[in-house]
This record gives structure tokens, sequence and C-alpha cells, in this order.
């Protein structure tokens, strides 16, 4: 018999009694926000089980709080320097209002106690709580955070950067000078600038900076594919290359070897972005390559990510053991930093010691001892894990495993009580195990120290732009898709395009094989199966594989047909 609605308390009873979700989703929902540590109402919109604004109005007349439209406010004319934007972010309130001695604080979850008494504790004013829509009030707080005052480029516009790269002096072609002048050439600081900014609006992962014979090119990676965006003269290529490597603070007098710097750049008072950079001596000058490293992409969580309901209960299960290998493959740019500090993010709290090595250290995180190793002087992976085991570890993270020593200490460390998570550039699951098997690794060991093995891919996300595509059923049953989905009405979307996203993608989903090692799988390992006998095993044992992950996301109208050939190779 079904338990009576009335035994879950608060605001998830109250949307059951509205029936805007099933008490068995309200309960597991309950459980999955309070075990990923994600505000509940948070969690039912990032899932979409249930719309912010019903989720606003269910809670308003539950909790009698009023409710307010917080999209009609201007974020520059709320009450400024109250609270921090820590405090702001954690609690996911924000004051609106200061009227005598009462602080209005807008809040998405009237049972937000905790962040209201926060708060007053604060500003020494007694506070009371407004009801606004989840999404909105996400929106409204970062456009807050964005108009406090800029100490970067944050106040950098279109309008400020409107410049006649043409008009710039010519040099007499000497490298030394162009390189002493670049520093202070007004035209090519903010033309740098500019590209800067327009790159983190248009949320991009990488800048390219590329001098040719007769030309110049400046092209972003954005959704995971490069776009041409700008063509500067090119006798300004060695200021260009100059000012980058002084942000950087680099030697820019050498341009003979590659160069590794970093860049962080205070957009506004609220936000720095973090840019890695490197440079490589090319034909015509020197190639310049800038990653963006946005630390909120590390929190996003798990639900962010995109797993399916079954894949993420798998990723969970094998972050909470107390000791194993979990190993996360793909190639590179497909998001497996992001993947593993989401996990050590869900890990992070004081009763455990966590170490990392990586090369570089790409986002720096609270609480987290990260070690950068350093091949110059002899730190190199192993060298690092060596070390962390004599530092009382309780989960250690490797960068990538790339020899047979870094294999060998990890499933050691795994194998004696720690959990270790790693990386490889491997394309499946199944062929990780091959790789491990070909660095010398004994099968055995791999057999009894992996828990879980995530493959992963990025495809870009059709923008709401798209349009309905007419495929034939014959082509979609070649595709993979099966006579039941294409029965139940299956319907595919292509991109279309509009001022909103780019050739009609935005942002991008991932795509994921996860594999637990089940006792199945061990046996084919410990008999030294190929990677094609052990993906036998994982489709009887109902593992999806990437392609198959991907026409799930077809499916659910998140991408298209065209954009999983191109991330998957159509098998």
């Amino acid at each position: 018999m079904a338990a009576n609605p009335l035994q879950l308390s608060g605001l998830a009873r109250r949307l059951v009694e509205d029936k805007l979700i099933d008490e068995a989703t309200a309960r597991q929902a309950s459980q999955d926000a309070a075990r990923t540590r994600v505000p509940f109402v948070k969690h039912l919109v990032q899932n979409k089980l249930v719309s912010a604004r019903d989720i606003a109005n269910s809670a308003s007349e539950e909790f009698g709080t009023p409710l307010l439209d917080i999209s009609a406010l201007d974020p520059g004319s709320i009450p400024r320097n109250l609270v921090d934007e820590k405090l702001i972010r954690a609690n996911h309130a924000i004051p609106i209002f200061h009227r005598g001695n009462r602080l209005f604080v807008a809040v998405s979850d009237p049972t937000n106690r905790k962040g209201l008494d926060e708060i007053k504790f604060q500003t020494g004013i007694s506070t009371e709580e407004v009801l606004v829509d989840e999404t909105k009030l996400s929106v409204f707080i970062d456009a807050f955070l964005e108009t406090q005052e800029s100490n970067g480029l944050g106040n950098l516009g279109d309008d400020d950067v409107d410049l006649n790269l043409e008009a710039v002096d010519e040099k007499s072609g000497n490298e030394e000078e162009d390189s002493g002048a670049a520093i202070d050439d007004t035209p090519v600081v903010r033309f740098i600038n500019k590209m800067l900014m327009d790159a983190i609006r248009a949320g991009s992962s990488d800048l390219h900076f590329e001098p040719f014979e007769k030309s110049y090119k400046v092209r972003f990676r954005t959704d995971g594919v490069l776009h041409e965006v700008a063509h500067p003269p090119v006798n300004l290529a060695p200021r260009i290359s100059a000012r980058l490597k002084v942000m950087s603070q680099m030697d820019i007098s050498e341009r003979r070897v590659p160069q590794d710097g970093r860049i962080k750049l205070k957009v506004s008072k609220t936000k720095a972005i973090d840019f890695r950079v490197n440079t490589l001596p090319v034909l015509f000058g020197e190639k310049i390559c800038l990653r963006i490293l946005d630390p909120s992409s590390a929190k996003m969580g798990i639900d962010a990510l995109g797993y399916e309901d079954d894949q993420k209960k798998l990723y969970l299960e094998a972050l909470h053991k107390p000791q194993g290998m979990f190993l996360v493959t793909g190639p590179t740019g497909s998001g497996k930093t992001v993947s593993l500090y989401t996990g050590i993010n869900i890990l992070n709290t004081p009763e455990l010691n966590i170490s990392t090595a990586e090369d570089p250290v790409e986002i720096n995180l609270e609480g987290i001892n990260q070690c950068p190793v350093n091949a110059k002087v002899g730190l190199d992976f192993s060298e690092a894990l060596r070390s962390f085991l004599r530092q009382d570890p309780d989960i250690i993270m490797v960068g990538e495993i790339r020899d047979l020593e870094t294999a060998n200490i990890s499933i050691k460390a795994a194998q004696t009580g720690h959990m270790v998570m790693s990386t490889l550039h491997t394309n499946s699951a199944p062929e990780t195990i091959t790789r491990l098997r070909n660095m010398g690794v004994p099968a055995f060991n791999l057999a009894t120290s992996i828990n879980l093995i995530v493959a992963q891919r990025l495809a870009r996300r059709l923008c709401d732009c798209k349009k309905k595509l007419n495929i034939p059923k014959n082509a979609l049953l070649e595709k993979g898709f099966s006579e039941a989905d294409i029965d139940a009405g299956l319907e595919v979307y292509g991109p279309v395009g509009c001022a909103k996203c780019t050739g009609g993608y935005k942002g991008r989903v991932g795509i994921y094989e996860v594999v637990k090692i089940t006792p199945e799988i061990s046996k084919i390992i410990m008999e030294d199966g190929n990677s094609i006998e052990i993906a036998a095993v994982c489709r009887e044992q109902g593992f999806k594989n990437i392609f198959q992950s991907a026409l799930v996301k077809v499916q659910k109208g998140l991408t298209s047909l065209e954009e999983v050939d191109r991330v998957t190779s159509g098998h």
C-alpha cells in the first residue's frame, strides 16, 4: 500500500497534494537533494521535475509567504554592502528591500531559515522572507553580482573597444622594438581585452591567436567547435604575442621554445576567470592558446552534467565506496576534469583528507590539497603519489595515468584502503582495461581494484529554435532506435540557428558510458579478454555504450543525429 502523502513534510507534501509531482518521485528527489547537498527546490528545477513557477505558487500558498516577480526589479537599485557574495551564493538568498528595522530577503525556498538567520546575524537587521521563482532568483543574483564595482574588464563594452587597428603606426619590422612597445600599445591592449571578454560572454573554452605569412587569425572554440572571430593586421602579431606573454608573466624575449603561463582576470568585484596560456613557436611567429578555466564549472553539481538516472546512481554509489579506483576516460576536451571535480566537491567534507596531483592545477578548490606536478624538478605523478601515501590520505586524485609506474602506485593505493580517482585517454570503458593491460598492469590487479569506469563525450546542445525532422522509419532503425521507440512517437530534431545560438546549438551536454565492474566483467578481465569481449559482457549487463547513450539524448530532443555522428563516429 502506498504511504500517505501527509507523511512527507513541508513543501514536498504540498507539491504532492497539488498533483505537481507523485509521492515516490518527491521522496526520491528529497533523498537525492540531501545526498548531493543541493537545495530541494534547486534539485527539482534542475531536473525539470516541477517548474519553478509552480513551486513558487504552491510554496506561497503553503507557507503564507508573499510572492514577488523579482524580474521586475532593477539589480542596480537594491541594497548594497549589506551581505557578501559568499553568503548570497551559499544561501541562495538576497536582500531586496530595507524598510525601517526590517530587511526583506528574496528566497525560492521558504524553509530556508538557516539562510535568513545568517543574513540577520551579519546585518543586525530583522529579516522577512519574500518568495520568488527559483529560476528568476538565480538570474537576478548573477545580474546583481555582475553589477558590482568592476576592478577588471567588467565595464568593458563594445563601445569601449571601437578599435582602428589599421591606424596603428607600423614599425620597421624589428621584433625587439615591437615587443618592447607592445606593453603600452593601447589599441593592442584594448583589442586583447575585448577578445578575452567576448570569449567569456560567448561561453568559449579556448582562444587561439595564430600568425600566418599574410594574415593573423583569432579563433574561439565554442561548444567544442572552432570559429574565426577576428583578423587583426599581420604586422601586429609581435605586439599581440608580447602583450599576452606579459599578462601571463612569461619571458617576452624567449621565442624559440614553448612557454606556459597563467592569467587571472578579475572581470568584476565578485568574479574572476583564470586562463591557462601556452605559447608555441611556429613558422611566422608564436601561436598562443588560452584555455578558459571557470571555477563555477567545477561546482555545477552532478545533476547539471547530463547523466541518465541509472548512470547517476552508479556514479554516486562508486563515489561513496571506501576504497577502489574511479576512472574517467575520453579524448581531450571531453569534460573529464569537470566530472572528477564534481565528484570531489561532493566528497569535500572536513572529515576527509583529499589530495590531487594535476598537470597543471586547472581550478582552485577550497579544502582540497592540490599539488601541481613539475617534471623539471622530478615531481611527476608517481612521485606525488608516493608522497600522498605518507600524508594520511582518504581520497587521491591523479590527473592522468600515463605510465606503468603511476598505474601500479594508484592500484596499490586503491587496494590498501584509499579511494583513487584518475583519467585516461581512451575511447570507451572496455578499451580502458586493454590500455592498462598494455601498460603492463596485471589482470588480477585491475579486476580487484577498479570500481567504476566512465567514458564520456560532450555533444552540442540544440537551441530552442530547433526544428522537428521527418526521417523515414527504416533510417531510424538503421541508426539504432528500436521499433518500440519509433512506434511510441519518436521525435528527432535538427538545428536551425537564431540570434541566441551558434549554428543552431547553444551549450553542451554530456554523453556517458558508465560501467560498474561486476563479477562477470571481472572474470573476463582475469581471463585476459580483449576490449571486444569486455564490451559484449557490458551489453549483457545492461550498460549503455557511448553511442546508445547519445541516442537517448537525441530521443529527448537535446541534440541532433549529425552531432551524435560527429562526437561518436556513428557507432
